[in-house]
């Protein structure tokens, strides 16, 4: 791997969300990239402060993350223990759809597209893959081997206006829906968030009654209510990386890690739609891989992820990963 990774107590890890506005001030944090960049319009991930609140309300938050870090590194270094059927992991999808208007009641078309949308990202299948430059063809992950089927769609007319990234759109008392099965099936709420937050995602080891996703229904799918440049179902596609384990590209910090050894070093998120061969101010200028899902560019500019990314989802479903219970016996 690129650098090592220690979970430490308290330290500043945080569940990865996406925000649709300028970047929302997280505090005086050190090397919080959030905290650093520009105030621009442009993709930004929440699900960073929201694992910061996790591991602040659940002190054994980060132990168990740790021992995840530790099955990844033990999987890394024999894939072999992957348990597939017929080389796929099938994960079962329950999209929760918590609206208050006609329009944020999105249609089965707009989340069959989703599915779709997903699939292809995963599968590598998605046309724009083979934009892909010659610097980094070498490193793509094409079929992560696993795929996504619809297995309900749950819908609940609300009086609530928007929803924050407090996790009370995932629980009913609060007025949004409990998850279904979520240590068997990937939970996906669509609502409309506030905060100009696209989306975000809970990492493997936290709690399974927070588990899953949120995305907003302005960003969810790829037809229907969506809006450009956040038109082609790839904020599910970000979130969903890191409900596998995969951290934004720059590491959420200047020069940061992002765990994976063959994603070049990022000094920080890229927005919009960079030029081919955009260089890093990092330690050796590397081009930057700003095309990978987990960097912040719109959804026309992102479309791959890298051998090593693949890798550390994949270990996800080892023992030990987080996502065990996802996997075929």
């Amino acid at each position: 791997m690129k650098k090592a990774f220690l979970i430490i107590l308290g330290c500043t890890l945080i569940t990865i969300g996406c925000q649709k506005t300028s970047v929302t001030e997280l505090g005086n944090t050190e090397g919080n990239i959030l905290a650093d960049a520009p105030a621009t319009f442009g993709r930004h991930c929440a699900s960073y402060e929201v694992l910061q609140r996790q591991l602040q309300e659940d002190p054994t938050l980060a132990s168990r993350m740790q021992a995840i870090e530790e099955a990844t590194e033990r999987f890394a270094s024999n894939p072999n223990m992957a348990r597939l059927v017929n080389g796929v992991y099938e994960i079962p999808v329950i999209v929760n759809v918590l609206y208050k208007t006609t329009a944020e009641n999105i249609s089965d078309a707009q989340i069959a597209s989703q599915i779709a949308v997903l699939n292809a990202d995963f599968g590598g299948t998605n046309t724009d893959n083979s934009l892909t430059p010659a610097t980094f063809t070498g490193v793509k992950a094409g079929n992560t081997n696993i795929r996504f089927v619809l297995s309900q769609t749950i819908r609940k007319s609300t009086t609530k206006t928007s929803w924050t990234t407090n996790d009370a759109v995932k629980k009913t008392a609060s007025g949004g829906l409990n998850p279904t099965n979520p240590t068997t099936s990937l939970n996906l709420w669509c609502c409309n968030l506030s905060g100009g937050i696209l989306g975000y995602a809970q990492f493997p080891g936290g709690s399974s009654a927070t588990d899953g996703v949120v995305i907003d229904n302005n960003a969810f799918g790829s037809t229907g209510t969506v809006t450009a440049p956040y038109n082609k179902g790839r904020t599910a596609t970000h979130e969903v990386g890191h409900w596998l384990n995969l951290r934004h590209i720059w590491g959420d910090a200047t020069c940061g890690s992002d765990l994976v050894g063959d994603t070049p070093t990022h000094n920080t998120a890229n927005y919009g739609c960079p030029a081919s061969g955009h260089k890093s101010t990092c330690t050796g200028t590397p081009i930057e891989m700003t095309m990978n899902y987990m960097d912040y560019t719109d959804d026309a500019c992102m479309y791959m992820f890298s051998a090593g990314q693949k890798t550390r989802m994949l270990a996800t479903f080892a023992t030990g990963g987080g996502r065990t219970t996802f996997a075929a016996p």
